[in-house]
């Protein structure tokens, strides 16, 4: 059961009180609390209060990600209450946040960014072995159509299985003795924010695997109203400049693909040393056909110093990835949705 949220403060300017707006699970619940802290350290006089609520994303655990028509399953009940002034910050799993926000609502600065890697999770007992060394017909869980046309393309030799849950559900779903799965793969910001990175056994990037990551992961995303110029100053105080530039660049790069949330999109960015001890974004990142048949991938760097200009280069990326074919592998990806999947809202919410 939710409870009521506080009314909104009739001035901004003099606000004391701070409410954080969060879903319920254990990891969101824990990765807000990093957020607070934050700013607790920073202002001290204020007080900063959550409030917690299920989203849709939720409330539907069975149906496979891919298959939902809807691209806001994890924010828009949460947007809702910082629309109507209950809440004055949400803090998201920022890889759970449409590249396109309600036009009253804006992303913050951010924090700095966990890892951002996917990972190899093994079943308890089971010998140690990589994606490549597993037997064929070896089966993987995950409901990511990222890492299910990677996996299709690398390692054709294993058999994607959906799974659902939080952390603890689908590890649990793992490590059951009648469970089908070898492994699992996961974020690896969420095990080690949960302290669970010993269940880590493998590392997954463009250099040990072949497998890039989601845009935005490994990052929060801190929603705040457009017009909040307050809340906007006190984030700018624990804000991490490279997070906050690599991850509007990615998410510029998904926007202009126009791929949305379940586009087979990974990504992979690093900071490197420019001309003049300057900073340059090296940015990796491919588009894969589900079954894995075809890919567009391109590695770029460029000038990245700014919001604006952190956009400018994720469009450049999309271009460049267009140019490979990435065009052609969407839209085929959308024509060959036969059917797809209504969720009734009345089982969502």
């Amino acid at each position: 059961m939710t409870t009521q949220a506080p009314p909104p403060s009739a001035d901004p300017a003099s606000q004391k009180i701070f409410t954080i707006g969060t879903r319920k699970s254990k990891l969101a619940l824990l990765q807000t609390d990093l957020v607070l802290a934050a700013l607790k350290e920073r202002f001290p006089d204020h007080t900063f209060k959550i409030h917690s609520r299920e989203t849709a994303g939720d409330q539907n655990t069975t149906i496979a990600l891919r298959d939902f028509t809807t691209k806001n399953l994890w924010t828009q009940e949460l947007e809702d209450l910082l629309e109507a002034g209950h809440v004055d910050l949400i803090v998201h799993s920022l890889k759970d946040v449409p590249t396109l926000l309600p036009s009253s609502c804006k992303l913050g600065p951010m924090m700095k960014r966990e890892d951002s890697r996917d990972v190899l999770v093994l079943k308890k007992g089971l010998p140690n072995m990589t994606l490549a060394e597993m037997p064929a017909g070896s089966v993987v869980g995950t409901s990511s159509i990222r890492r299910t046309a990677q996996l299709a393309r690398k390692y054709p030799h294993l058999k994607v299985m959906d799974v659902r849950g939080n952390i603890g559900t689908r590890l649990s779903k793992l490590d059951a003795e009648d469970s089908p799965y070898t492994c699992l793969i996961l974020a690896a910001a969420g095990l080690l924010r949960l302290e669970l990175g010993d269940r880590i056994f493998q590392f997954l990037d463009s250099k040990n695997a072949g497998m890039l990551y989601a845009v935005g992961q490994g990052a929060l995303g801190i929603e705040i109203r457009k017009d909040d110029n307050v809340m906007e100053d006190m984030l700018k105080t624990i804000g991490h400049k490279e997070t906050t530039f690599a991850c509007l660049a990615e998410r510029s790069l998904l926007r202009t693909l126009e791929g949305g949330c379940s586009a087979p999109l990974g990504v992979e960015t690093e900071w490197i040393d420019g001309t003049e001890g300057s900073s340059k974004l090296k940015m990796r990142s491919v588009v894969v056909s589900v079954d894995g048949s075809e890919n567009s991938e391109v590695e770029i760097d460029g000038a990245v110093d700014s919001a604006q200009s952190a956009e400018e280069f994720g469009v450049t990326v999309a271009k460049a990835l267009v140019a490979k074919g990435a065009g052609k592998i969407l839209e085929e990806i959308q024509q060959n949705k036969q059917n797809p999947l209504k969720v009734p809202t009345s089982e969502l919410t």
